[in-house]
C-alpha cells in the first residue's frame, strides 16, 4: 500500500558566510536552521542543512535552491577554462565590449581583462545575412580543425556565437553538433540556445560566462543531488533564477547564467510578499549578508525588473548609466544592485593610512575574528560586536560562539596604526559600511528619479536590520519593516517562487502600422518553442522611438492586439524614466517580443515559525553614537501593537534588530513583522 504524498518543502540558500535552510510541512508550520557555509566547497552545507531538518526523507515533496555559486567563479575569476568560437572578424568582440565606461574621468582606467583571452578565441569562415541568406558556407572540415585546436588546448567548456544566429541558427546548431561529437565530456553552450537576440557584444558576453561557469555549476548541482539521494531524499531539485523564479536542476547546468543573482532574487520575492500583506506599494528591499549588500525597488507592487546585469564591478547593478567594470549579461533578472559590503568585510588600511572597508570578504573561512575560527583581520562583525550593536555569546544552532575580546584585538590592528580607540575604530568601520551600502540603496532609487523619503525599507539578511535605521536616515525613509525570519530571509523567498520560462523574438516592426496577426503569430510560434503545460503567459514587447539605442519593455495585456494602447504605454513609461515623450506620431520600433511561462506557485500562505529560544533579556551597553549607554533587550513577543519608543534591541535567533532613539517599534500580529517608525 502506498504511503501518503509527500508534502513539504525545502528552501536552502547559501551565502558567502552562512547556509541558510527553511523547512515547510503542508500545514504552514515550519522550522529553521542557520549553519556555516563550507567554501570552496558550498554543496557540503546544503546537503547538512537538509538533513539537519529532514526527519522524514520520503515526505520531502521538492528542494528550492538559492546560490551564488555561478557569481562567485566570475567575481573570482575561477570558472573553467574556456574558447569561443564565432565568425571570422567578430574575434574581438568580447574585448571591443561598448563604448560606455564608468569612471569618466579617470584617465588610468582600463577595461576588465575578457574571461576568454585572445588566443582561444577561434574564426570560423562562414557568412549568414541578416535575412538568412547564406553567404559563406559553413565548412565542417573547418570546425573538425578548430575541433583539434580547443582539443589540444585542453579547453574546458567552449562558448559559439555566430553572425545572425539568433534569428537564423542552423549554422550554430550544426557547429554545435560536430563539436559535441569531436569533444566528448566538454559542455559547449551555443548563443542560439542561451540568448536569442541581436546585439553581437551582449549576445557574446552571455554565453561566455554561461560557458565559464557551466561545469562548476554541472559538478556542484550533481554533488548536492548524490547528498540528497544518499540521505533518502529524492525529491525534485530546482534552482532559483535571477528573474525571481524557479528552474529545474538540468535546466540550470544548462544554462547556469540564468542563475547568476539566485539569492538576492529569492529575497526579494519575500519582500515583495511581506509588502503586499502590510499594504506598502513602493519599498526598497534591503539585504545585508555576510559578503554584500544588496538592494532592490519594489514599486507600485511590482519588483522593478531588467533585462541587463553587469557583475563584477564595484558596483553591480543593471543601471546603464554604470557599466563597463564588470561582465554584461542579457539575462531576465530582478533589478538589483549589489556592493561588496556585508558583515564579513574586512576593514583596512590603504597606502595613504585611509581606513577603507571591504570589497574583500572574510567569509565563513576563517570569518570575522570574532567567531574564533582563525580569523585575524576586524570586519564590520567584528565592529559591530564591540559597538554593542551585536551579542557576544553562541549563535547559529550554537556552532559559533562570538567573543567581544577577539573582535577587540581585530580592530586594534586598524586602531593602532589610526591612533584610534577600538570604539573609535569600530564606529568609523561602522559608518564606512553604511556609506559603501547607501550607493547601493541610492542606485535603485534616487539614481532612477525616485524619491527614497516615499519608500519604505524592507530589510533582512543577517547584519541588514543592524545597520537599517542608519541607513533610513541617511536616505530620509520614515518606515523601515524588519520582517519574522529576516536573517533567513532569502529563504523563506525561495518556497514562494513558481517556476518560470523564458523565450523572446527578436524583431523590427513600425508599431504605427502594426498589424495583429503578425504579433499572435510570433507569440504562438514563442509558446510551441517553449512546449509548456498548466503555464500563466506573460507577453511583453521592447520598444523605442525612432534613432535609439536602447529599448522600454512593457507588458501587453491578453486578448487581441491594442496598437493604440501599446503605444500609449510605452510612451507613458519612457515619459517616466526619462522625463520626456516624444513628437505626436514619432515613428515607434518594436525591437522585441518576449513570451514568459509561469508555472504553479507550490507555497502555503500560512507560515507559522518553530524559532530556536527567545533572545536575551536585561540590558546592553552600545555605542548609538552619543558614547556609550545601556540599552534594554526585548523580544519580537513582547513589542505589542501599539508603538513603543526606542532604543532597543532585540537578539533573535538568526540577527539582531537595534531600534535607535527617534524610532517606534510595533509589531503585525498576522505576520510577526516588526514596523519601525521614525517618531523625529
Amino acid at each position: 500500500m502506498a504511503g501518503p504524498a509527500p508534502s513539504s518543502r525545502i528552501g536552502v540558500d547559501v551565502g558567502g558566510t552562512f547556509t541558510d535552510v527553511i523547512l515547510q510541512r503542508s500545514d504552514g508550520q515550519a522550522c529553521v536552521r542557520k549553519l556555516l557555509s563550507t567554501p570552496p566547497a558550498y554543496d557540503a552545507a546544503v546537503v547538512e542543512a537538509v538533513v539537519a531538518l529532514t526527519v522524514e526523507p520520503a515526505g520531502v515533496a521538492g528542494v528550492v535552491h538559492g546560490t551564488t555559486v555561478a557569481t562567485n567563479a566570475v567575481l573570482e575569476h575561477r570558472g573553467a577554462l574556456t574558447a569561443l568560437v564565432t565568425t571570422a572578424g567578430f574575434r574581438d568582440v568580447l574585448e571591443l565590449r561598448r563604448l560606455r565606461i564608468p569612471r569618466m574621468y579617470e584617465p588610468f582606467w582600463r577595461k576588465p581583462a575578457p574571461l576568454v583571452p585572445r588566443r582561444r578565441r577561434y574564426e570560423i569562415h562562414e557568412r549568414m545575412s541578416a535575412d538568412g541568406t547564406i553567404l559563406v558556407p559553413l565548412d565542417p572540415d573547418e570546425v573538425r580543425a578548430v575541433a583539434a585546436l580547443l582539443r589540444a588546448a585542453e579547453v574546458e567548456s567552449v562558448a559559439v556565437c555566430l553572425l545572425h544566429s539568433y534569428a537564423f541558427p542552423a549554422h550554430e546548431e550544426r557547429l554545435g553538433e560536430i563539436l559535441r561529437a569531436e569533444l566528448p565530456g566538454v559542455p559547449i553552450s551555443l548563443s542560439s540556445e542561451i540568448l536569442r537576440e541581436q546585439r553581437e557584444y551582449e549576445r557574446s558576453a552571455t554565453t561566455v560566462v554561461n560557458a565559464y561557469v557551466r561545469p562548476l555549476m554541472g559538478r556542484y548541482v550533481a554533488a548536492i543531488r548524490r547528498g540528497l539521494d544518499g540521505a533518502g531524499v529524492r525529491a525534485p531539485l530546482t534552482i532559483m533564477q535571477s528573474s525571481g523564479g524557479v528552474m529545474s536542476a538540468e535546466d540550470a547546468v544548462d544554462r547556469p547564467v540564468l542563475a547568476l543573482e539566485s539569492g538576492p532574487a529569492a529575497g526579494v520575492v519575500a519582500a515583495l510578499a511581506i509588502a503586499k500583506r502590510l499594504g506598502f506599494a513602493n519599498a526598497i528591499a534591503f539585504d545585508m549578508g555576510g559578503t554584500t549588500a544588496k538592494a532592490s525597488l519594489i514599486e507600485d507592487g511590482a519588483v522593478s525588473r531588467g533585462r541587463e546585469y553587469e557583475v563584477g564591478g564595484t558596483l553591480s547593478a543593471g543601471n546603464r548609466l554604470m557599466r563597463g567594470a564588470g561582465e554584461l549579461l542579457r539575462i531576465p533578472t530582478i533589478d538589483i544592485a549589489e556592493v561588496g559590503a556585508g558583515g564579513g568585510s574586512i576593514a583596512w588600511l590603504d597606502p595613504a593610512g585611509g581606513l577603507q572597508v571591504g570589497p574583500r570578504s572574510a567569509g565563513a573561512a576563517p570569518g570575522p575574528a570574532c567567531y574564533g575560527l582563525g580569523g585575524l583581520d576586524p570586519t564590520v562583525t567584528d565592529a559591530n560586536v564591540v559597538l554593542g550593536l551585536m551579542p557576544a555569546g553562541p549563535v547559529a544552532d550554537g556552532q559559533i560562539t562570538i567573543s567581544r575580546r577577539l573582535a577587540e584585538q581585530a580592530l586594534a590592528r586598524v586602531a593602532g596604526p589610526l591612533g584610534l580607540s577600538s570604539l573609535a575604530a569600530a564606529e568609523g568601520i561602522h559608518a564606512l559600511a553604511n556609506a559603501h551600502m547607501t550607493r547601493a540603496l541610492r542606485a535603485v532609487s534616487s539614481e532612477r528619479g525616485r524619491d527614497p523619503r516615499l519608500f519604505a525599507l524592507i530589510a533582512y539578511g543577517g547584519a541588514g536590520p543592524v545597520h537599517a535605521l542608519g541607513l533610513a536616515e541617511e536616505l530620509g525613509c520614515r518606515t523601515v519593516l524588519v520582517p519574522a525570519l529576516a536573517g533567513l530571509f532569502s529563504s523563506v523567498g525561495l518556497l514562494f517562487a513558481r517556476p518560470e520560462f523564458h523565450d523572446v523574438h527578436s524583431c523590427h516592426l513600425d508599431a504605427r502600422t502594426l498589424e495583429g496577426p503578425e504579433v499572435e503569430n510570433a507569440f504562438a510560434a514563442l509558446a510551441a518553442r517553449l512546449a509548456l503545460d498548466d503555464v500563466e503567459w506573460v507577453r511583453s514587447a521592447e520598444l523605442r522611438y525612432d534613432g535609439q539605442s536602447w529599448e522600454i519593455e512593457v507588458e501587453l495585456p491578453s486578448g487581441p492586439l491594442d496598437r493604440g494602447a501599446l503605444i500609449a504605454r510605452f510612451e507613458d513609461e519612457h515619459e517616466r524614466l526619462y522625463g520626456v515623450r516624444g513628437e505626436p506620431d514619432s515613428p515607434i520600433h518594436i525591437r522585441a517580443l518576449r513570451l514568459t511561462g509561469l508555472g504553479r506557485s507550490s507555497a502555503v500562505d500560512a507560515l507559522g515559525l518553530e524559532l530556536a529560544p527567545p533572545g536575551r533579556a536585561g540590558t546592553r551597553r552600545v555605542a548609538l553614537g552619543d558614547g556609550l549607554e545601556q540599552v534594554p533587550l526585548a523580544t519580537r513577543g513582547s513589542i505589542g501593537e501599539a508603538a513603543g519608543p526606542g532604543p532597543l534591541l532585540l537578539d533573535e535567533y538568526d540577527t539582531t534588530v537595534v531600534v535607535r532613539r527617534g524610532w517606534t517599534a510595533r509589531r503585525d500580529p498576522a505576520t510577526e513583522t516588526l514596523i519601525l517608525a521614525r517618531s523625529t
